[in-house]
């Protein structure tokens, strides 16, 4: 009787014999994310408040016009006057 040879009786051998692996045709296409309208109000609003922080509190350019006009003893008058009273007295809820 006569038995063949059936291969290697040694497992490891069989695992250590690696075949080449064919990758799939790329597509080549772009990551892209959808962004909510939502999340790019949000966003918006962010980038308003940063620049808002970012800004400084005293605008010298309002300032300097500001001291322009106070020398100017017109500039003050009764119509000046009542438009300043009202506009405090409506931050005050008054």
């Amino acid at each position: 009787m006569m038995i063949d040879k059936l291969g290697s009786l040694d497992p490891v051998q069989k695992y250590g014999k690696s075949e080449k692996v064919s990758r799939p045709a790329s597509t080549a296409r772009p990551d892209t994310i959808d962004v909510s309208p939502e999340a790019r109000a949000k966003s918006e609003i962010y980038m308003a408040t940063e620049i808002a922080k970012a800004a400084p509190e005293v605008r010298l350019d309002r300032v300097e016009e500001v001291k322009l006009k106070l020398q100017n003893p017109d500039y003050i008058n009764d119509a000046l006057l009542t438009a300043v009273a009202e506009g405090i007295l409506r931050s005050l809820g008054i």
